[in-house]
């Protein structure tokens, strides 16, 4: 899968692997190229030793507007089947999917506008930090579409299913501030300083104890279909997984030393 295209910028920076959706001119609405290219480096990410913390964000003033409403008029379809668009649109959801699933810690830092798609993007990362400046919808309404890209899921799971069909049903943009007390968002920052504190809380991640991050990502999930004994079953296994692991020596060494832990990852 091509992961060189202008509509997705790739870095890593001190461990943390920054994925900038890259349209500002269409409020970084979502290309096919962006969506593969996107798919590609988070698989990549998923086992890259020097990847310690994945963060998603948008360029310019929005984050991601969602699918491309001006590509949306062209109709037509280039006569391929309903089931051969459906099967497109599954390899589209690897990319919520992936920052959903992966073992390394995946952040949103939502700049500006998240809507659509670009909602359920946001809100399939591990965390969603939101500038004072952001803003929250569905926007599917509007458009006549019934919601993709994982919004159902996400939005049922977060705030609820009244609060869920509300945000559907009426698609108007939430503030940030608003977002955050819906559960949508864990923590907003004054824009001036958005992407400072968003950097530094993502390094911290990613350099924190990964083996821990990775097993208590699953066992959060899985908490949310699991019943009480299979999350105790599974928490006997991972917790002492995770002292086995250098990174718990550390800390304890740490601990005891009354110092800073130096972790590594492993």
């Amino acid at each position: 899968m091509a992961t060189e295209t202008d509509d997705l910028q790739f870095v890593i920076e001190d461990r943390v692997a920054i994925l900038t959706m890259n349209r500002p001119d269409k409020l970084n609405a979502l290309s096919d190229p962006m969506i593969d290219a996107a798919i590609a480096h988070l698989r990549r990410c998923a086992t890259d030793p020097n990847v310690g913390a994945v963060v998603l964000t948008g360029a310019g003033r929005a984050f991601c507007a969602g699918g491309d409403v001006s590509a949306m008029g062209s109709g037509g379809g280039g006569g391929q089947t309903f089931e051969t668009h459906v099967d497109r649109q599954r390899e589209r959801h690897e990319f919520p999917w992936l920052l959903a699933d992966i073992p390394k810690v995946t952040i949103a830092a939502v700049n500006g506008a998240a809507v659509g798609a670009g909602l359920g993007l946001a809100l399939s990362c591990d965390l969603c930090f939101a500038s004072d400046r952001a803003r929250f919808g569905t926007a599917f309404a509007r458009v006549g579409f019934g919601g993709d890209f994982g919004t159902t899921w996400q939005l049922t799971r977060r705030a609820g299913p009244a609060k869920a069909k509300e945000l559907f049903f009426l698609p108007d943009l939430v503030p940030a501030v608003d977002a955050a007390a819906m559960g949508l968002v864990n923590r907003v920052f004054a824009h001036d300083v958005f992407t400072a504190e968003v950097r530094e809380l993502a390094r911290r991640i990613a350099h924190g104890p990964l083996v821990s991050y990775r097993y208590m990502k699953q066992n959060v999930d899985l908490a949310l279909t699991g019943d009480f004994r299979t999350l105790l079953d599974r928490e006997a296994i991972t917790h002492l997984r995770c002292g086995q692991t250098a990174d718990h020596r550390e800390g304890v060494a740490a601990f005891l030393e009354k110092r800073e832990p130096r972790f590594q990852g492993r």
